[in-house]
Parts: C-alpha cells; sequence; structure tokens
C-alpha cells in the first residue's frame, strides 16, 4: 500500500493531533478550542495563509504551489456528536455529553496531515484551499461558508472530500458518480382533534384514530406515487398522544424523515404528503398542520471528478480495493452544497472493524490516516503537477 513515504514518517504526530482532538469534542458552529488547535499546526507548518472565523469558527488555509494554476479545495468537517463516550480509551472526552462519534477528528487529521506535506515539497501548480469546516451534523456549516462566499472569495475550481467507512474493509476507497448520499427532509404533521370519554367516541374527533390513517395512507407514497426503480424512504418515527386508557386526546403529533436521491422525486413525496394530510383530515374531521422541512440536498459527485479520484485512490491503495461504482448511501452530508457550487467528489474510506458511526462507542482508526492524507496529496500532485 504506497502511502507516501514522509507522511509514514510523520503518522506518530497524526495520532497525537487527532487524539487530543478527540479529547476535546464541540458542536455545531461553537468550535472555539478544534479551530485554535488547527489554526496552531498550519501556522507550524508554514502554509501562506489563514482565513479563520468564516462560518464562525470555519478555517480556509491556503498553500501556494510551483507556477499558476487553478485551486483545488480539500475539505474536513470537525464538529462532533451529543453523545456521552463509552469508548474507555486514555484520551477520552473531556466534555461531558460530547464526543467524536464520527470521526471528525480524524478527516481534520488527515487534512492536517496532507497539509504538512504540501507545504514542505508544494510539488504542485496553482494553490491548494485547505477548508475546515464547522457543523456538519447540524446546522450546515457547508451551506454557511459557500454563503459566506467561499468558493468565489478563495476561486475554488473543484473541492473533494473524504468520510471514514468503518465496518468496511480498511483501506479500501467507496465512490460512484452522480448521487451517492441522499437529501434528508423531516416532517412534523401536528393533529387538533376533540377529545372525550373513551366510552363515548361518537362525541368525539378522535386524532389517534386520524394519526393512524395518515401513517397507513403516507407509506402508500413510496409504492403507488413515486416509479419503483426510484429510490426514496420514507420512515415515521414518532407517534405521541394522549395519556389514558379511557381518555381519546384532544391531538397528536406523527414525525418523520424522508430521504430522496433526485428533487423531482423529493418534490413528489412532499406534495402528496400535504394532499394526504388534508384529505385524512377532512375524512376523520379534525384539523392537521403540516411542517415539512427540507434539509440537506442529495450529494451528488460530478462523473469527470469522480473518475480522476477514483484512479487516484487506486494509485494509493490499489486496483482491487477501490470501489466506483459504489451503492447509494440513504444518510445525508452536508459537503452536497459544495458540490451545488463546484464539480468535485466524495469518497468514503474503509476503516476495518469497529462500533458503527454515531455510537457511543466508536473510534476513528489512526492507522487509516495516512492512506486519507496521501490520497489527498496524491489528488493535488496529479490533477496540478508542479510547473517545470
Amino acid at each position: 500500500m504506497p502511502i507516501i513515504n514522509r507522511i509514514a514518517d510523520f503518522a506518530e504526530d497524526m495520532t497525537a493531533w487527532r487524539q487530543h482532538l478527540h479529547t476535546i469534542p464541540e458542536l455545531g458552529f461553537d468550535c472555539p478550542k478544534t479551530a485554535a488547535f488547527i489554526k496552531e499546526r498550519l501556522q507550524e507548518f508554514g502554509v501562506d495563509e489563514i482565513h479563520d472565523g468564516i462560518a464562525q469558527s470555519g478555517i480556509v488555509a491556503i498553500i501556494n504551489g510551483k507556477g499558476a494554476g487553478r485551486t483545488v479545495g480539500l475539505r474536513a468537517d470537525f464538529d462532533a456528536l451529543p453523545i456521552e463516550e463509552e469508548t474507555g480509551v486514555a484520551y477520552v472526552s473531556t466534555h461531558p455529553g460530547k464526543m467524536h462519534a464520527c470521526g471528525h477528528d480524524g478527516h481534520t487529521t488527515m487534512l492536517l496531515g496532507a497539509a504538512r506535506y504540501l507545504v514542505e515539497t508544494r510539488n504542485f501548480s496553482g494553490r491548494v484551499a485547505l477548508i475546515f469546516q464547522p457543523a456538519e451534523e447540524d446546522g450546515g456549516g457547508a451551506q454557511v461558508m459557500c454563503q459566506e462566499g467561499m468558493m468565489d472569495r478563495f476561486d475554488i475550481a473543484e473541492v473533494y472530500g473524504i468520510h471514514n467507512f468503518p465496518g468496511s474493509e480498511f483501506g479500501a476507497f467507496y465512490t460512484t458518480p452522480g448521487p451517492i448520499m441522499a437529501a434528508v427532509d423531516s416532517f412534523t404533521i401536528t393533529i387538533k382533534g376533540r377529545g372525550g370519554h373513551g366510552a363515548m367516541p361518537h362525541e368525539t374527533a378522535d386524532p389517534v384514530v386520524a394519526a393512524c390513517g395518515m401513517v397507513q395512507a403516507i407509506q402508500t407514497i413510496v409504492s403507488r406515487n413515486t416509479h419503483s426503480a426510484q429510490e426514496k424512504v420514507i420512515s415515521v418515527t414518532q407517534i405521541h398522544t394522549g395519556s389514558a386508557s379511557n381518555i381519546i386526546p384532544d391531538t397528536a403529533m406523527i414525525n418523520g424523515t424522508v430521504r430522496t436521491f433526485d428533487k423531482a422525486t423529493q418534490e413528489t413525496i412532499h406534495r402528496r404528503m400535504k394532499e394526504i394530510v388534508a384529505g385524512q383530515a377532512a375524512s376523520y374531521g379534525v384539523e392537521a398542520d403540516l411542517d415539512y422541512e427540507v434539509g440537506y440536498p442529495a450529494t451528488l459527485n460530478t462523473p469527470e471528478q469522480t473518475e480522476f479520484a477514483a484512479s487516484v485512490a487506486r494509485a494509493v491503495v490499489g486496483d482491487a480495493k477501490v470501489d466506483a461504482n459504489f451503492a447509494k448511501v440513504a444518510g445525508s452530508e452536508d459537503f452536497a452544497y459544495m458540490l451545488e457550487e463546484r464539480p468535485g467528489a466524495y469518497l468514503f474510506l474503509g476503516a476495518g472493524e469497529g462500533a458503527g458511526l454515531h455510537h457511543p462507542k466508536y473510534n476513528f482508526n489512526d492507522e487509516v490516516a495516512p492512506i486519507g492524507a496521501s490520497f489527498f496529496v496524491q489528488l493535488v500532485e496529479q490533477m496540478q503537477p508542479a510547473a517545470k
């Protein structure tokens, strides 16, 4: 496995960085300790420019190559999750109720490792924009960085990102052209009826029965209103109502999630849900309000950039460890906003066995970080060879 020798030389430093970041998990946009650590490392490396305070705690650092050329963006997220850690590691979270349960500490470490090497060698033309992003888990930090003009401000031409993938083959890369991750929407339906005694239902407008009818009808959207070849998920995950066995309540609440990979399907589901809620409310004699929240869009890899990224991955780990036609994932990722503004690709990097993402026992595999850093470096050097 051709990890770049120089990156292998400082792999222990990368492990130390990652494990320190693991001790100081921060949430959303408010990540001052994490941002300060990243900035300190970048200053030590000698990057040419550091621009902080983007999307509150986000950072874009610039490394100039040898000669003129485009700017390629490399992105790592660095926020954590509101989970109480159960790993038992020596470098456990020191922030109660917060932990790096998705590996963003590892993503940041991979990009820092690439930054250190690229500053030392500068064996490329043009520029590299290192994007360190907050609030991927909640808040859409990628969208905010784009809204604040990051792409135009730094003249970023293409953008690439990696996410670790526990439970898959160690050191393998997975990607695909087109949609790789889903758009994620959420919905809440509030039903207002007229409660009463459970022995006299004829005197009520029962929101419980209405809720059951709505849930059943919503499930027909996938099977009857969208093409069978289109991948989508509608999951009702909560129904809350009532307080006693002999009382019909006044209200009920339904909550759930929608996952889609194209805007037409997303719009169809939204339209049909509005129609079903209104129709079912009328049929049961209740009032119902649908709050449909459109979340992160689908993560859409551009074909040319995906093919190139896969070829770079093959150069790092070999043909057998690259799946360039990977099945879509119904999870979501706010890197989608960056891909809406610029061509690029998103890849998963196999981390071997271990607890899954967002699990209190999850821990990033430090041995995978030099592979990710080597991928970033080779991507830059192959895309923009140094001027002669």
